[in-house]
């Protein structure tokens, strides 16, 4: 009888298959995940890097579930405004444009190296210098740019040619005046070494050696960050925030992020319907759907107007007597009418890690000799609701990124989180509602259309039947009709143990792949 090691979900063939490699020599799910981790900066490199901060949403088998918060944190001391390099330009999906801001003034401390030295202190079982082999392999073989990745290129390449350096990386080996395209090969062997490096020497070679020196000696030109920013930044372990579903929990990521409270926001609200019984696709449900997405926007904002300085707990979202009005409404209605990745993973022996990683966009500051560009974190509005240069010093920044695990009374189990910046919330949202609610299969729920409700908005997805659905959009007159499926909508990748069998889906949005592993 074949025996099943695992399953995995990922943003790119290459991630999922570095997984793979080390389910295979009988890795856990954690040493998985940070090969896939590794790799995803190199296959990746707009959605993931080194120099960017995500999470880890781990539950160990017979073990208790934690959070791993490794994202980015604002520097210890904020530069004036009129003395960063600090500058904007335009991400153009072809239907949306979103304007981010760039330059070493957007830079705030990554995580995610410290991230993953962290986990796999705690968590891994295989030598980090065999883990991240797949990642020094992919960075000198090199990758082949896809179709995805091209495109993505096309939406922010203005970053990727912003510094000479950045322009060294990732320019064409055919034609240096424009970026790499589909079917050319990137190569990063200086990416290769930095990671060979970090394996052998440590974190402490990226926070207070030589990467780190080289880093903060540039940041005297138009950036914040400091070796004191560096050396002082830490991993922190949280319980994850749990909230129920239809008899399930629900784990993600808790305060100071916000994007797991406003998953469990949503979900509590949808709670109150028989969302079942309106049918996928109908006009009551994209209506139903689309009304929670808006609630769940006018409580995020009521909950910020009063600390334009930060993000208040979020977890507050959640108190009853914060939800009770906006249930009120939500029943009225009802009667009436960025760059980020993620890699869920599942192995044979019931450990399950849910991880998402983000650079922003990038900053185009590439940190010298090492082929890692930093993030931009301190450029995105979504992150800076109350405007730019207004964070509190020396603060974790608080994230849309909410890697969840839905735990079943009857033992079955899901991995799930996405990209997609301020889409991230809604996009999983969606996904569990389709699963729980709808009882989709697995591809079935994350393939199936989606809508998002930003700031007066409500943009639909390629895929409804809009006759049906046109008494949803006349309770929504400002809306968008997209033609097709796109990255805009997130990548949900997404993983499922049930009845004692694995099996996933990766979201085509985003270059999903899925596999199952088998030894």
């Amino acid at each position: 009888m074949i025996k099943t090691s695992g399953v995995v979900a990922a943003g790119h063939e290459l991630t999922a298959q570095a997984a793979e490699s080390v389910l295979l020599e009988g890795g856990n799910a954690f040493d998985a995940v940070l090969a896939a981790l590794a790799t995803a900066c190199v296959a990746e490199p707009v959605l993931a890097s080194l120099g960017g901060g995500g999470f880890l949403l781990a539950r160990p088998a017979g073990g208790a579930p934690r959070l791993y918060d490794f994202f980015v944190q604002t520097p210890r001391n904020r530069g004036s405004p009129g003395e960063l390099d600090f500058r904007p330009i335009v991400a153009d999906f072809g239907t949306a444009r979103q304007e981010f801001h760039i330059g070493r003034g957007a830079i705030a401390v990554p995580g995610v190296v410290r991230g993953l030295f962290e986990v796999h202190r705690d968590l891994a079982s295989i030598p980090l210098r065999q883990l991240v082999l797949p990642a020094v392999q992919c960075a000198l073989d090199g990758i082949v740019v896809n179709r995805l990745q091209a495109y993505i290129y096309s939406i922010v390449g203005a970053i990727y040619q912003d510094t000479p350096e950045a322009s060294a990386i990732y320019a064409s080996p055919s034609n240096p005046n424009r970026l790499v395209c589909e079917g050319e090969r990137l190569r990063q062997p200086e990416l290769a070494d930095a990671l060979e490096m970090l394996a052998i020497e440590g974190d402490d070679l990226f926070y207070r050696g030589e990467i780190a020196r080289a880093l903060a000696g540039d940041m005297q030109g138009g950036g914040q960050l400091t070796l004191d920013d560096l050396a002082h930044y830490r991993v922190y372990k949280r319980r994850p925030l749990g909230v129920s579903y239809r008899g399930s929990t629900v784990l993600t990521n808790p305060a100071p992020s916000f994007g797991g409270s406003l998953i469990g926001f949503g979900l509590k609200l949808l709670e109150d319907f028989e969302v079942r019984s309106l049918g996928f696709g109908s006009a009551e449900q994209v209506a139903l759907l689309a009304s929670v997405l808006e609630l769940t926007q006018e409580a995020r904002s009521e909950a910020q107007q009063d600390h334009a300085l930060g993000f208040p707990n979020a977890e507050k979202l959640l108190a009853p007597e914060r939800i009770a009005p906006y249930r009120a409404q939500f029943a009225a209605r009802a009667k009436s009418r960025r760059g980020t990745t993620h890699i869920s993973i599942i192995d044979g022996r019931g450990n399950i890690a849910s991880l998402s990683i983000s650079n922003g966009e990038g900053s185009g500051y590439v940190v010298p000799g090492t082929g890692i560009m930093l993030n931009n974190m301190l450029g995105e509005q979504d992150l800076n609701p109350s405007g730019f240069h207004r964070w509190q010093p020396d603060q974790r920044i608080s994230s849309m990124m909410a890697p969840c695990i839905v735990l079943d009374p009857n033992g079955d189990a899901v991995a799930t989180g996405s990209g997609g910046s301020n889409r991230i919330r809604t996009a999983i949202l969606q996904v569990l509602s389709n699963l729980v609610d709808f009882d989709m299969e697995v591809a079935e729920s994350v393939c199936a259309p989606r809508i998002h409700y930003e700031e007066g908005l409500l943009s639909v997805e390629g895929g409804f039947n809009l006759t049906r659905i046109a008494p949803a959009l006349d309770l929504f007159p400002q809306h968008q009709i997209w033609p097709e499926r796109n990255l805009f909508f997130g990548g949900v990748h997404t993983v499922v143990a049930a009845n004692g069998a694995l099996h996933g889906a990766g979201d085509p949005r985003r270059g999903g792949v899925c596999i199952v592993v088998n030894r």
